[in-house]
């Protein structure tokens, strides 16, 4: 009796690819003291176990901002800002002390746990917490004395990069230490993004109460670069946005992006499973920022004509694609999507609608002889079937005489000539004989590029 495929089956299958591509990468995971004070937050300690025991390496930063505050008005202490940062005196600091030490041990107690009958059963974390972080003095900035708060001065990478090999969660919090012996206050933002840049992590991740970056339609932006993200907080600040979760963490995600990190994700701390979701699904959930770079796939435009022309001619010659004149790009040029790289364009593909039969033809595709051991047919592929999706299309064919066994590797079905739209069979070229390749985008979510 043959089983039907269910939800889960299903979702388990497609997170298969990101556990493979996750093991072993380091992540560092940013907890504002919101997050940690949400009702949702026994979820999130959940996912980060359930991420340490797929085999991601992990450093936990926590901060203590809103836990810190409250201790401070109900003792009647005053610490004012100054540029953003808490003023921490002798008495405030002995606040600061409190709150970190308390969710320290809150957080190593929540990553302890093993009880049957909930996510946690079974798991052994061991959770190290130590003197990785040496701090020194801010100082005095337009004449406000910052007292005790701090900077880093240096991290021990190689501390925790032996935890993180023997598979411990590396856990630290907002205060450290210095060469003197006293204790300062640090953000839990600067912590996170040199932590992230110093240990050449994979990922920087961070939490807010909205679902990501929100855009002016209210929809969340699924990706941005470092200057997108970088305009977006100059705005915010501008508004008198200096503290947000968003705000402080766009000013970490920048840096770390700059600095090399690959991804930061911004997820929402509400939102049971957003963790997971982000990483583990092929649509994503909030915004991630993504380094910028040299090279992107983008729809064409006039402009690119001539690129493409030189791009595709030698295999027109060659038989392979079939001869598109100039007059013809520049009539169909809104159709291609194309892959440039320092201005020079290296790939291209092209989306022949046919929305009476919900199907589009993907044609002319093309990446240079230089750049074709890499992924670029593939990132043309995805941008193909994103656009299929959000015109509403239900699959994607291609003829093809060349390229059958690489179409073949990436879900395409072979199929006959009668299964192409009527207005494409009556355009179907004998002598080419042509195989017709189909890919059904049942299943396929929209995707931004891997996560």
């Amino acid at each position: 009796m043959k089983l039907r495929s269910t939800a889960l089956v299903n979702g388990f299958r497609q997170s298969a690819p990101y556990v493979n591509a996750h093991q072993n990468k380091t992540v560092v995971i940013m907890l504002g003291g919101e997050a940690i004070a949400d009702p949702n937050f026994g979820n999130i300690v959940n996912d980060i176990a359930l991420l340490n025991n797929l085999g991601m390496r992990l450093v936990l930063v926590y901060g203590a901002r809103p836990q810190i505050s409250q201790l401070i008005e109900k003792q009647g202490l005053e610490t004012p800002y100054h540029k953003g940062v808490r003023v921490t005196d002798a008495s405030a600091l002995e606040v600061v002390k409190q709150a970190a030490g308390q969710l320290q041990l809150d957080i190593t107690a929540r990553l302890s746990m093993s009880l049957n009958n909930t996510p946690m059963a079974g798991a052994q974390i061991n959770v190290v917490s130590g003197n990785f972080v040496i701090a020194q003095p801010l100082g005095i900035d337009d004449g406000i004395d910052y007292c005790h708060s701090g900077r880093i001065r240096r991290i021990d990478i190689n501390g925790i990069k032996q935890q993180l090999n023997q598979h411990s969660i590396v856990l630290l919090g907002p205060v450290a230490s210095s060469v003197t012996g006293e204790c300062f206050n640090l953000t839990s933002e600067e912590l996170a993004t040199q932590l992230a840049i110093r240990l050449n992590a994979d990922k920087l991740i961070g939490f807010c109460s909205l679902q990501g970056v929100i855009g002016q339609e209210g929809n969340v932006v699924s990706e941005l670069f470092p200057h997108q993200a970088e305009e977006i907080l100059r705005q915010r600040e501008q508004a008198g946005d200096i503290n947000s979760g968003t705000v402080r963490f766009l000013r970490g995600a920048v840096a770390a992006c700059r600095s090399g990190v690959p991804r930061c994700h911004l997820l929402s701390y509400k939102v049971d499973g957003s963790l997971i979701q982000e990483l583990f699904s092929v649509e994503g959930i909030g915004t991630q920022i993504v380094t910028e770079s040299a090279e992107r796939v983008r729809q064409a435009t006039i402009d690119d004509i001539g690129g493409i022309l030189d791009l595709i001619q030698p295999l027109e010659e060659q038989g392979i694609l079939v001869r598109r004149s100039r007059e013809q790009l520049e009539q169909e040029i809104a159709l291609f999507t194309v892959i440039d790289r320092d201005e020079r364009i290296i790939g291209c593909a092209a989306l022949y609608p046919y929305p009476e039969s919900s199907s589009a033809e993907m044609a002319c595709v093309a990446v240079h002889p230089e750049y074709r051991d890499s992924d670029r047919g593939t990132h043309l592929l995805q941008h193909i079937k994103q656009q299929a999706l959000q015109i509403g299309l239900k699959s994607i064919f291609v003829l093809t005489t060349r390229s059958i066994h690489w179409f073949r590797e990436h879900g395409f079905l072979e199929t006959d000539v009668s299964a192409l739209p009527d207005a494409k069979q009556q355009l179907y070229n004998l002598q080419r004989r042509s195989k017709v390749l189909t890919l059904s985008l049942n299943g396929h979510a929209m995707r931004r590029p891997s996560r």
